[in-house]
């Protein structure tokens, strides 16, 4: 087959062609492609960041960032901590019932974070976590399951401990801080297992103080931190760190419609925490201190007490409740007797240790604050006049 040969003239006649082609078709191509084009993405060839500045001088002479102090004390902050967190696995069993008859039983699975509390293996973690539980495993940070024991639980304050057994050189135990002088705006770091990612760091600030949360026995758990870091499902149990990798909080409950996290976390201070632990470890519940005052009523000025406890500290204390009047009342030729409450001579409290109460959650909340033994002075009005009492706490059930 004869070979096929171009001149040079022949290709520079078709080259300028070509040239002299595009050139005449090139501002139309470019008006009509201007409007679709005006925010597409640059070209990865584009080595300009913008047109007055470019990329090369945003590098460092050295090639290397380095680390922030911010960032700095991030990675402390998690490095002190995430060997003392775990994660901690439920099983239980769902009855389904319908009229009160018992129909079905289906096993369900939970999941949630804790803290190591000592070289004992006691953990630390919330009391819904492991509500209802009838297995409990814990997964520390190597990653090994152990099979745990409950401690003690208490409802009130949405806390609970359990055990495992381990050798001590696997435990971490966290280092308590303090939740007395925090402020709103400090930084907080959160570490815990969302959706079963174990010991994942979020980082937020203390948005509030002293908020109110509903707990599991109806009471209100006072004095609750607000953060803003992220926390979702399996956040539960975990602890609040303080920039120092000191336990501030244990993460508790999050606002939000969905189930997910909308920055708006919860948990409770360190202080109610050290109140509460000592004590289950020590007898598998919290010994709360008693008034005995049993039951009272809510009136404009405070609480009225309808009843006193026979022999309790109040009583002894000279507190009055309602007094029950007996009357005899003749009707015709028979006389009856008949019982009235008065309730002019009750005691109304107003304050304890001059704090106001105005509910009678307020008030277990201030009694719950002491210790079985200790004085406490209740204001009260006796028939329009303020008195100040001086009551001596006995033990609570």
């Amino acid at each position: 087959m004869p070979k096929t040969s171009i001149s040079a003239g022949l290709l520079s006649c078709c080259a300028l062609t070509l040239a002299l082609f595009a050139a005449s078709i090139q501002p139309s191509l470019a008006q009509e492609s201007a409007a679709p084009m005006a925010n597409a993405w640059r070209s990865t060839a584009d080595t300009r960041v913008s047109d007055a500045r470019p990329m090369q001088r945003l590098r460092p002479a050295t090639g290397d960032l380095g680390l922030t102090p911010d960032e700095e004390r991030n990675i402390y902050v998690y490095d002190k901590g995430n060997r003392s967190v775990c994660h901690i696995m439920t099983r239980s069993v769902q009855r389904d019932t319908v009229f009160g008859m018992l129909m079905t039983e289906s096993p369900a699975e939970g999941s949630g974070s804790g803290s190591v509390l000592d070289k004992q293996g006691h953990i630390l973690t919330n009391y819904h976590v492991i509500e209802g539980a009838t297995e409990i495993d814990v997964m520390l940070f190597n990653a090994e399951n152990y099979s745990a024991t409950l401690v003690g639980q208490d409802p009130v304050n949405d806390i609970a401990v359990l055990k495992i057994n381990v050798p001590a050189d696997v435990l971490y135990p966290i280092e308590l801080g303090d939740s007395a002088n925090l402020r709103v705006g400090q930084k907080a770091f959160a570490i815990g297992n969302p959706f079963g990612l174990e010991r994942t760091m979020t980082i937020g600030i203390i948005s509030s103080l002293n908020r109110m949360l509903p707990s599991r026995s109806g009471r209100t758990m006072k004095a609750i931190i607000q953060i803003d870091a992220a926390l979702n499902r399996g956040n539960s149990g975990g602890p609040l760190f303080d920039s120092n990798g000191r336990l501030i909080g244990m993460n508790t409950a999050i606002a939000s419609r969905t189930g997910q996290n909308t920055g708006v976390g919860f948990a409770i201070p360190v202080a109610t925490i050290r109140r509460v632990a000592p004590q289950l470890i020590a007898s598998g519940k919290v010994t709360r201190p008693d008034l005995g005052v049993t039951r009272v009523y809510l009136t404009d000025d405070g609480l009225g007490i309808a009843s006193l406890a026979e022999g309790g500290p109040a009583e002894k204390a000279g507190l009055r409740g309602f007094q029950l009047i007996r009357e005899q009342v003749r009707r015709g030729p028979y006389v009856y007797e008949e019982t009235r409450v008065d309730r002019s001579k009750a005691d109304v409290i107003t304050a304890v240790d001059g704090a106001s109460v105005q509910s009678s959650d307020d008030l277990l909340t201030a009694i719950e604050r002491k210790n079985p033994g200790e004085v406490v002075t209740l204001s009260v009005l006796r028939e329009g006049k303020k008195v100040d009492i001086p009551v001596t706490l006995g033990v609570g059930d």
